[in-house]
């Protein structure tokens, strides 16, 4: 998302580079969807594909539209393939492995638009279905119609609420969990300063970066940082570490646009956390010590939130 939106200015040749890096060092889940940028970040992973379709397990997300009209979900089944189609066209590939629904469209059952969603899994156009941002009962709901792969949320240490619904809602129907935002939107990488962001950076909005939580949450980014430092590696690993330690199906999807800190987080995938280490972050960092109610946010701007 970050190519092409919510986080300021982004440069191609540099997106690109990013890319190419991740699929080199042998990262395969690549994760778009038809909003971002209204289409170009599709256009862009098409560019860095091209070629190398085999090595890519290509996910991407249809339901939130963005046009000169603003921002709207949009989950109509006699809709649904029009938007796989058009992604389908933009990157360039014949078949999408992970078809997620963006948002549901609070007009529409979810169990409508999973249907149609099915449909083209039966015409060979899509492989898995994954839906975003659901609740235990929705998501109940979709599985009653189709299979799913895989349900995409925002977890990560400085937001665990999913623990109490989804995750185990989703382990309990067998569905794959996809945590978005895994560092914190940057926060748990003990990169971010005090702020202001600047114009176009999406977390000027967002309740947890706000000045008051925001230097409270930099506080604990402290301690999380001495913690890492003990491990020998940064706190972005640690935080990473932390969620891959959380069990076999959870597949964090780190986004950014710098090809060091994709190394960095790739490299996450090589700390191992005992027990023990996990209960001793849970006592330096707990839940309900991180300020700021991401829920506000998401309800009043849930298109914004990813």
């Amino acid at each position: 998302m970050g190519f092409s939106q919510a986080y300021g200015p982004a440069d191609d040749d540099e997106s690109l580079a990013v890319l190419h890096d991740a699929l080199d060092t042998g990262i395969t889940m690549i994760d778009t969807a038809m909003s971002y940028g209204r289409g170009h970040n599709e256009r862009l992973v098409a560019r860095a594909i091209a070629g190398r379709r085999d090595d890519v397990v290509l996910a991407t997300k249809f339901g939130i539209v963005r046009d000169a009209d603003g921002v709207r979900l949009d989950g109509r089944p006699e809709n649904v393939r029009g938007y796989c189609d058009a992604s389908l066209e933009r990157l360039g590939v014949d078949t999408i492995d992970l078809y997620y629904l963006h948002r549901v469209d609070p007009e529409v059952p979810v169990t409508e638009t999973i249907g149609a969603m099915g449909e083209l899994v039966t015409a060979g156009k899509v492989r898995h279905l994954g839906v975003s941002e659901v609740n235990p009962a929705q998501l109940e709901q979709a599985v009653t119609v189709h299979p799913i792969a895989a349900v995409q949320f925002e977890w990560s240490l400085a937001w665990r609420e999913p623990e109490d619904d989804v995750v185990p809602a989703a382990r309990q129907l067998g569905v794959g969990l996809v945590p978005y935002s895994p560092l914190g939107r940057g926060l748990l990488t003990g990169a971010l300063s005090a702020g202001p962001f600047p114009e176009g950076d999406f977390r000027r909005t967002d309740p947890r970066f706000a000045a008051q939580n925001l230097a409270s949450n930099l506080n604990l980014v402290q301690t999380l940082t001495k913690l890492a430092d003990e491990h020998g590696v940064t706190p972005g690993q640690l935080a990473l570490a932390w969620l891959l330690a959380q069990g076999p199906d959870v597949v964090p999807i780190p986004g950014t646009r710098s090809r060091a800190r994709l190394a960095e987080n790739a490299a996450a995938a090589d700390v191992q956390l005992s027990e023990q280490n996990l209960a001793d972050l849970d006592l330096a960092v707990p839940r309900e010590s991180w300020q700021g109610d991401r829920t506000s946010f998401a309800a009043h701007g849930t298109t914004r939130a990813r």
